[in-house]
């Protein structure tokens, strides 16, 4: 192929739905990435799918009442977009997202043949007033087939598109700067690295063996954020919220380090709102790790109690599934690395989910037989892998017993055996009078009045120190970096503004590498499910102004 229209830097979802639609409209695409052929779909395929959907048939099935309105309404609320001007693009594009959410984007992925496990879960429920931040209903809508089962049809176009002659994809080239003639950005130029054949994800050398310099009428970045770049993160993370530990997981292999954000912000992109991230304080270490760092998100139900490190609850509302962001910048706050979740057998096996795909191989290979086991007493394999094999998981027959061991993990005598049982035995007493005024306990049995939480989300309230429900377990929780919400600041078709306000004429930002739209789509918080979904839209939106 001798000559581009477009050439897309970077092959994760972001990229390839921009590639699938420019290919669509017939335009000559070069599609490049810093990986290999073996890590195409970036961190998307790692991913569980989860897509933030408004009034859709999966949630009327489920007497589910759900609006566009009540959508925007949350979203705001937990945004809470500045008012100095900043914000008006991340704004309009927000507006764009809920109206495509509650639209077109069903319709779209279905006719791509995209599914979804019936029944909706309700991550981030927010807890705070109705202005707040947090879902009023369920919206996370997980995907037959999780990550892989989003990026499979954008996958097909491309190998279409490739057959046709109308795309390149180069491996192994990673962009260092963009090429720009008279004001405009007219190509990208990098480096050649040695080919490393490998598994997805897995760490790769950057030994160079060429460069290269490549002219194109326009650019896309779709490099993602900055989640693996840890001395990043800790720069940029914002001074009002404490600091990020020394010891922290990634949720995102070790390619996502900012690059390409640098490198546009170099040519004369304007980036805002870099302070603004969406990391996870529920973090365990991976057993079997692939990246380096390699950690995954415990999706917990609303019964387990929330400790920070000296065996003190969270305040309300930050419980389990609650207000992940607020949980951590609690954590955060207190110069703390870790905290812990407290419950019992019982509740790990109703409550307990782990983010990603390889960690749900029911929902990612699409097997029926074995998804009915989560219906079944007792957790799903993955987690009773890790409640085996992982350190983190602490069990013990007391709480004294629990106290000296969660000691021993951390290397801290931090939590108190007597203060441990006094608050495990304040929270049975609100349990075992079938009311209660702890506003945990209050939303937990709340939570079991929506049929997908009752069936296989909450457990049904029981003291923890019923020894029918035993043994106690403890888990140590660590920060696991995730998502940059700030980025690229671009207008409303995807164009990347200068400093000045002013379009950056050939260059456009997708993904995350945009904030998932404007620079920040997300405000200050974001809503769970928008990610995948911001990755859709703004590439989908983008290559069509292209077109």
């Amino acid at each position: 192929m001798g000559t581009h229209d477009v050439v897309v830097v970077g092959a994760g979802l972001a990229g390839l739905v921009a590639t699938a639609e420019l290919t669509r409209a017939g335009r000559r695409v070069l599609l490049i990435d810093a990986e290999n052929a073996a890590s195409l779909g970036g961190q998307a395929f790692w991913s569980f799918g989860g897509l933030f959907l408004v009034d859709s048939p999966e949630q009327r099935r489920l007497g589910v009442h759900d609006s566009a309105e009540l959508a925007l309404s949350d979203w705001l609320g937990s945004a809470q977009f500045s008012t100095d001007g900043s914000d008006r693009w991340g704004r309009a594009w927000a507006e764009g997202f809920v109206d495509f959410a509650s639209g077109e984007m069903r319709a779209w992925l279905h006719g791509l043949g995209v599914r979804w496990f019936p029944l909706v879960q309700w991550a981030e429920r927010g807890g705070h007033l109705a202005g707040g931040h947090g879902n009023s209903v369920p919206r996370f809508h997980v995907t037959w087939g999780t990550g892989p089962g989003i990026l499979e049809p954008f996958v097909r176009a491309l190998l279409d598109a490739r057959r046709d002659g109308l795309v390149d994809v180069r491996f192994r080239h990673r962009v260092t700067g963009l090429v720009v003639t008279d004001g405009r950005v007219t190509g990208v130029r990098g480096d050649v690295l040695a080919p490393a054949p490998g598994e997805r994800a897995v760490p790769s050398a950057r030994d160079v063996v060429d460069t290269f310099e490549i002219a194109a009428h326009d650019v896309v970045v779709a490099t993602g954020g900055i989640g693996a770049n840890h001395d990043l993160v800790r720069a940029t993370w914002p001074a009002d919220a404490g600091r990020l530990p020394a010891r922290m997981l990634s949720g995102v292999p070790d390619h996502v380090d900012g690059s390409g954000i640098a490198a546009a912000r170099d040519a004369g992109g304007a980036v805002v709102h870099s302070d603004r991230m969406w990391h996870y304080p529920e973090g365990i270490t991976n057993h079997s790790p692939v990246w380096t760092d390699h950690g995954i998100r415990i999706l917990a139900g609303p019964s387990s109690l929330w400790l920070d490190a000296d065996g003190d609850r969270l305040p309300a509302p930050l419980f389990p599934g609650f207000d992940s962001l607020g949980s951590l910048q609690h954590v955060t706050r207190r110069g703390d690395d870790h905290s812990w979740f407290v419950l019992d057998k019982t509740i790990l096996g109703q409550e307990f989910a782990l983010s990603g795909s390889e960690q749900n191989p029911d929902l990612t290979g699409r097997d029926v037989g074995l998804l009915l086991q989560r219906v079944k007493p007792g957790a799903v394999g993955p987690v009773e892998a890790f409640a085996e094999l992982s350190p983190e998981f602490i069990w013990a027959d007391t709480p004294a017993e629990l106290a000296a061991r969660m000691n021993a993990l951390s290397g801290q005598d931090r939590i108190d055996a007597g203060r441990l049982e006094r608050t495990i035995v304040e929270r049975d007493r609100q349990v075992a009078s079938g009311l209660g005024k702890d506003p945990q306990v209050v939303a937990t049995a709340q939570a079991r009045t929506y049929v997908v939480d009752r069936l296989i989300r909450v457990a049904k309230p029981h003291r923890l120190l019923d020894p029918a429900h035993g043994p106690l377990l403890a888990v140590r929780l660590s920060v696991l970096t995730r998502k940059t919400l700030g980025g690229l600041h671009t207008d409303l078709e995807g164009r990347v503004l200068r400093p000045d306000g002013e379009a950056l004429p050939g260059l456009w930002a997708v993904g995350e590498a945009a904030g998932f739209g404007g620079g920040g789509v997300h405000g200050h918080r974001a809503l769970e499910g928008t990610f995948l979904g911001g990755c859709l839209f703004t590439a989908r939106t983008t290559a069509r102004a292209l077109t």
